[in-house]
């Protein structure tokens, strides 16, 4: 999925990545994804830019040089070669592409295309300085959304636990009864004993539980209070405030 495909805040990420730069946001949008470890292709850069060449769809290759550059800025000349090679080969491919068309409609799609990657290939530093800022965050969001869901899952599985134990013990206690009922007036006196003693241990038991599942609940506010509190100050640092 797209970032243009995202509303509200992510947007407003990518805008203020990108400033006053309307033409650098217009391409950056189109390009750079909301989930990008689900979006961008797990082939080598190589392998894409080859099979592009092949069958003239450079899409996934420039996904992938853009991602690529993104996750190492200590190498950012380096990469900055790569997205200006794969964006020539594109625009090249979209040039001849062109020529070779009698349909007018496609013929102007093609030239849109080829002046995108034009861009690209002269602003490469530029888009992938943003992708690195905007793919570090968008990681770092889908990381915690990945803790935060498995902290759910848990606490579904511990009160689905909950539930069953309750049930289990309502069935044992039901259980006693009926066997009372064929008890002597002696057996039943101890059995009540028993009960008693049983029903404060399972007592006792409940309250362990319920006290872990307070403490889990101001953990979990915890966590989420610190992660909204970075993602702040991430925000106020991208902003310069």
């Amino acid at each position: 999925m797209h970032e243009q495909e995202q509303a509200g805040d992510q947007r407003s990420l990518l805008e203020q990545l990108c400033g006053d730069d309307t033409s650098l946001y217009e391409v950056a949008r189109s390009y750079l994804y909301f989930r990008p470890q689900d979006a961008i292709s797990k082939k080598d850069l190589t392998v894409l830019i080859e099979e592009a060449e092949q069958g003239g769809d450079f899409r996934l290759a420039i996904d992938k040089a853009i991602f690529e550059g993104s996750q190492n800025p200590e190498e950012k000349d380096r990469y900055v070669e790569k997205m200006r090679d794969v964006a020539s080969r594109a625009m090249r491919a979209a040039e001849e592409a062109k020529e070779r068309t009698e349909l007018a409609d496609r013929a102007e799609s093609l030239g849109r295309k080829a002046e995108e990657y034009r861009f690209m290939v002269e602003r490469a530093g530029d888009l992938l300085a943003v992708a690195a800022d905007y793919y570090s965050e968008r990681l770092l969001e889908l990381e915690e959304s990945g803790r935060r869901t498995a902290r759910q899952n848990k606490s579904r599985r511990l009160s689905d636990e909950e539930r069953e134990i309750e049930k289990q013990e309502k069935a044992d206690r039901a259980a006693r009864r009926r066997e009372r009922k064929k008890m002597s007036r002696a057996e039943k006196r101890a059995a009540k004993k028993k009960e008693k003693i049983e029903r404060a241990a399972a007592e006792d038991r409940r309250k362990e539980r319920a006290a872990k599942r307070v403490d889990a609940e101001e953990e979990e506010r915890r966590i989420e209070a610190s992660e909204a509190s970075a993602r702040e100050e991430r925000r106020r640092e991208r902003n310069g405030d």
